[in-house]
């Protein structure tokens, strides 16, 4: 019994706030490499002769190798230590930037971007649980405020910063910027991280191999899948019906190999935690909606309204200079305000963020776009502190790097069938609007037959009749198809903000800590 009052009175030898800016350097980096190169994908396919369903594959192979690794981060830092794990992966990831940078084909730098991922896999949940470990349980509001700063921050900012690098350097250096804050980041986690005393290197327990690959065939197919889906149509496509019955297969067998084996790869009875359970679940919607609405909002821009990548990307940073400053302000608030009602005014709020978003048209101005984005950054960030805190507060020092990396891997797959979602959305509905909307156009309709009439006559001045006909007819498909798309893209931010909605009655099942662990931060009752 005292030695783990002991373990959970263990700090770090140096001050919190230096652990915190040491790791959350290299967190920054790896959470901004998963979104930054979306926008410079056109370029990466012309550089090295690849089509832009090709160059894809720079995006899905670093998905893939990142979610394999994220479950594995708390066997690889009780078998090889923690702090030697993080150095091994921020040296790994910056080395395969490198790579990336200087890759002469597309297999080249894909095969460097699986090295990537993988070196950054591991490094965003021991951050989160460094960070946890090195505050005390009153301060861990704020501690998560600033891990808050690279997982909500990031991903918003990387589109922008990859179009501006891109446009006015090379897609090249979207990686070589890695180098210098890697190596930084590898120094002072040299310097700043050290292993608590539970972390006990454990070299006996050798990796379950088999659940190692059931693990990647799970993952690896399941993102492919996501990823691949709506191009390849889904269930109408056989590859595709096979990669869903091996990923259900594969993690069936896994979910049974872990329960089973004396020294898992992945420790699934953290799930017997209610407050984990919970709190997983409704990361894994967060994760969809995050992700989902910053692919679904610059595709709006750019295809609908003419914004160039950099200025849709203007459009969506207001809402990380939201989260940025109002994160830190309910970092104070943890532990003041219940924790459940912070994330009721969370999840309200991001329902209203959506439900503003679907009132759209093609005459929006940018301002109409960038106030429910402001929203949306104010809601993720009273929704993503008091989440984190309350979801581990009942859980013990030694299982915080294992559910760690668990947390961030359902955050990974709600994003990715977040993307998956709106991709879909967008490509079904605006058939079906369109196919509605047609009978519109008949040539039975008096008023079409007008505006036909009246188009024709006004093109006929720079052409032909035939020609003139032609092309007015070109010009109201043209109009109905960006109106069909406009109201896919409106259906779409409305189920987002149906699905936030859903996420409120889920946060009546957290339970009170009784543990000094939570303290005040992460009291919900």
């Amino acid at each position: 019994m005292s030695e783990d009052i002991h373990h959970e009175e263990w700090r770090p030898r140096h001050g919190p706030w230096p652990v915190a800016v040491g790791v959350m350097l290299a967190t920054f980096m790896q959470v901004l490499d998963t979104s930054i190169a979306t926008v410079a994908l056109p370029h990466i396919a012309g550089s090295l002769s690849a089509t832009t369903d090709q160059a894809t594959w720079v995006l899905t192979s670093y998905m893939v190798a990142n979610a394999i690794i994220l479950p594995m981060t708390g066997w690889l830092g009780n078998h090889f230590g923690r702090k030697r794990v993080f150095i091994a992966c921020i040296g790994m990831f910056t080395a395969a930037s490198a790579l990336c940078g200087a890759s002469l084909d597309l297999p080249m730098l894909v095969l460097a971007r699986v090295l990537q991922g993988a070196g950054g896999g591991a490094m965003v949940p021991i951050a989160q649980a460094i960070l946890l470990e090195s505050f005390p349980p009153q301060k861990r509001g704020v501690a998560m405020a600033a891990f808050a700063q690279a997982v909500v921050v990031a991903p918003i900012i990387g589109p922008t910063l990859g179009g501006w690098i891109t446009d006015n350097y090379s897609w090249r250096w979207i990686f070589y910027i890695n180098l210098p804050v890697g190596i930084v980041a590898m120094l002072l986690a040299e310097w700043l991280v050290e292993d608590p005393p539970y972390i006990q290197r454990n070299l006996k327990a050798a990796i379950d191999v088999i659940g190692f690959g059931l693990l990647a065939l799970w993952l690896g197919t399941l993102q492919i899948m996501l990823d691949k889906g709506q191009e390849e149509d889904w269930l109408g496509s056989i590859w595709i019906r096979w990669l869903i019955a091996i990923s259900i297969g594969a993690m069936i067998a896994f979910i049974v190999r872990e329960l089973r084996v004396e020294h898992p790869l992945v420790d699934l009875r953290i799930f017997r935690n209610r407050n984990f359970a919970v709190g997983v679940t409704l990361m894994t919607i967060i994760g969809a909606i995050l992700y989902g609405t910053t692919a679904e909002l610059p595709l709006f821009l750019q295809t609908l309204m003419g914004y160039s990548a950099l200025q849709s990307g203007y459009a969506m940073s207001p809402r990380g200079v939201a989260a940025f400053v109002v994160t830190f302000i309910v970092g104070r608030l943890v532990g003041k305000i219940r924790s459940r009602w912070l994330l009721c005014f969370g999840f309200a709020v991001l329902a209203a963020s959506a439900f503003l978003l679907s009132d759209i048209n093609l005459q929006v101005s940018m301002a109409t776009v960038v106030w429910p984005t402001v929203l949306n950054g104010v809601a993720v960030s009273f929704i993503f502190v008091p989440l984190t805190t309350t979801t581990m507060s009942q859980l013990s020092q030694r299982q915080i790097g294992g559910a760690t990396g668990l947390y961030n891997l359902m955050l990974n797959i709600g994003g990715s069938s977040g993307i998956a979602f709106v991709t879909t959305l967008i490509a079904r509905h605006s058939q079906e609007h369109q196919a509605l909307m047609v009978g519109h156009l008949a040539l039975a309709n008096p008023v079409f037959n007008a505006r036909l009439a009246a188009a024709q006559h006004a093109l006929a001045r720079e052409a032909d009749p035939v020609t003139a006909l032609h092309q007015a007819y070109a010009m109201f498909y043209n109009l109905l198809d960006a109106q069909a798309h406009l109201w896919a893209f409106v259906d779409t931010f409305r189920i987002f903000s149906l699905l936030a909605l859903c996420g409120v009655p889920l946060i009546f099942l957290f339970k009170r800590s009784r543990r000094p662990l939570a303290g005040a931060a992460a009291q919900v009752h």
